[in-house]
């Protein structure tokens, strides 16, 4: 009937973001001692399980350290976040504990053979986790890992790496922890982002208010 939309200069609604489900500490702890550590690719499996939820990675920052972003001895990681943006995180005992064994006794099963040649790739031989083709591990490969053991830690949950790393700051949060320190930990820009793990953790929130507002 008209030539033009009167509803053109509307702004459309906002698309509401939605978090994965946050795993009990139970859970996420059942989950990453779930890889039997027999074998090469347990012990792998393990460490990438530990430090998905212990140290809060993304699955990419995950795949893409190498063997100099570690200091076990003072108990931390250098990550590669999004935008190249570097940052330092704690590892924690169980994930120490298990990229120890993993060092030790994992990876050297894992990774590649040296290649002849004047200029071997590096890159590929400083990586720390591989997979079964002797490749650096991938988000692909850690995606599928993640939902392997979560089909039998977890049954009827769905569970991806990011489950892990939501599940890290939730129980931060929920802990007590600093909001502010917890989006460094995450490698955040914005505390706008952070501050939406405070929505899922309404239980410490109404906690603080009981002990803190005077009528409460």
């Amino acid at each position: 009937m008209i030539d033009g939309n009167p509803a053109g200069l509307l702004a459309r609604p906002a698309a509401g973001s939605r978090l994965p489900s946050v795993l009990k500490p139970m859970e996420a702890a059942d989950l990453a001692s779930t890889p039997a550590t027999a074998t090469a690719a347990g012990l792998r499996d393990r460490a990438v399980l530990e430090l998905l939820y212990g140290s809060g990675l993304r699955v990419a920052e995950v795949c893409d350290l190498d063997l100099e972003d570690l200091d076990l001895d003072r108990g931390m990681v250098r990550v590669r976040g999004k935008g190249g943006k570097e940052r330092v995180v704690p590892v924690g005992d169980f994930a120490a504990d298990a990229l120890l064994a993993y060092l030790e006794f994992g990876r050297p099963a894992l990774s590649p053979a040296p290649q002849p040649g004047p200029t071997p790739d590096s890159r590929i031989s400083r990586a720390i986790f591989f997979n079964r083709r002797k490749h650096r591990l991938g988000p692909r490969d850690v995606r599928s890992m993640v939902r392997r053991y979560a089909a039998s830690a977890l049954p009827g949950r769905n569970v991806s790496p990011h489950t892990l790393r939501h599940s890290f700051a939730t129980h931060l949060l929920e802990g007590g922890a600093d909001i502010r320190a917890v989006q460094e930990l995450l490698g955040h820009a914005s505390l706008a982002t952070t501050q939406r793990y405070t929505h899922v953790s309404k239980g410490r929130l109404f906690d603080a208010y009981r002990r803190s507002h005077p009528r409460a």
